[in-house]
């Protein structure tokens, strides 16, 4: 029988300037499904894993357009609740060589912020089920949302099903230190989560970038902290060299709380940056998912967030495992015949 993986969040409508424009030269856009929980979902079905989504959207196209581009992937969307006004909607202006991409966000009062949680039927979705998967975007949408986020991984955790978080920081959401104050509380007792969380917050959130010298001694603390405090079994995270925005370098590192692993570091340029976090815990959700090591996990899950980086749109579509993981052999550049 298949592990039956349950995904949970906010799939939204992206809109990216056609030829990396700017969205005030914009005359048409490219229209992309997407969401942080939902490109694992995809990536994942897609890898074969039996994948579930949980959310909510509005009963007009657009809601039903993205519950059919799921459906396309291979995704069950029989926990999806049609019911809202809106769908969230996000512009993606792409940044080229040393402009920045810039994200736009028009996702108030959307269909899953205003979520009743008694809709969902969690015993159902969860009773057979091996892993759920969230992020720390959706808690912090609504009160609504973090209700309905709290009474998941209870549920989740009264079937024994393993949690996983992608920690998910988003700056234009909500302030550093009160996502942590939420997210400590999610975390706890979690199989894995993707990102990590300091004790000492007295500088706040900055982006980790990858230097040739990983500061072990710092993650080492992190790691330490995450595993006694917050009992979280597995910490992994990616660390991201910027050479400019469209060449970018990319190593994981992570632990179980036995040892420090590090994957492979790639350089490579950038097609498509969005989802490519998401890809990597998809990859690394999907060797644990099978029994693999962490060891083995990161290094597939860093050359799933690399392919990511050359494919448009949100998510990982790759269907074929073996692409990933000649990549992750260094065979990814002969050609596959």
């Amino acid at each position: 029988m298949k592990k039956k993986v349950v995904t949970m969040g906010e799939i939204m409508l992206r809109l990216t300037p056609e030829n990396n424009n700017r969205i005030v030269q914009a005359q048409s856009f490219n229209a992309y499904y997407g969401g942080a929980e939902a490109n694992v979902a995809v990536a994942l079905s897609n890898f074969g894993i039996d994948t579930y989504y949980v959310s909510q959207v509005p009963k007009n196209d657009l809601g039903k357009k993205a519950i059919r581009y799921l459906e396309e992937n291979g995704v069950d969307t029989s926990h999806i609740i049609l019911k809202g006004d809106r769908l969230g909607i996000y512009f993606l202006e792409k940044g080229v060589s040393i402009r920045p991409s810039r994200v736009i966000y028009d996702r108030y009062n959307s269909a899953i912020s205003n979520v009743d949680v008694n809709d969902f039927d969690f015993d159902d979705i969860f009773k057979d089920a091996y892993l759920l998967h969230i992020s720390g975007i959706t808690p912090v949408l609504s009160g609504k949302c973090l209700s309905l986020t709290k009474k998941a991984i209870e549920v989740a955790k009264k079937y024994d099903v393993k949690i996983s978080v992608d920690l998910n920081y988003r700056k234009k959401l909500c302030d550093y230190p009160e996502f942590v104050n939420i997210m400590k509380e999610l975390i706890k007792d979690s199989y894995i989560c993707f990102g990590w969380i300091e004790n000492n917050l007295k500088d706040y959130y900055k982006p980790f970038e990858y230097s040739k010298n990983i500061d072990y001694e710092y993650f080492q603390k992190c790691f330490e902290y995450m595993h006694k405090e917050l009992n979280v079994e597995n910490v992994v995270t990616t660390l991201r060299e910027n050479k400019s925005v469209s060449k970018n370098s990319l190593i994981a590192i992570g632990s179980n709380g036995e040892k420090i692993v590090t994957s492979k570091e790639y350089t490579f340029d950038v097609l498509d940056r969005v989802g490519a976090g998401d890809s990597f815990a998809a990859g690394v959700l999907y060797k644990l998912v099978n029994n693999k090591s962490i060891d083995e996990a990161i290094n597939f899950g860093i050359a799933s967030s690399v392919i990511k980086h050359t494919i448009l749109g949100d998510a990982n579509i790759i269907t074929d495992i073996d692409e990933i993981e000649c990549m992750a052999k260094n065979e990814g550049f002969n050609i596959q015949r």
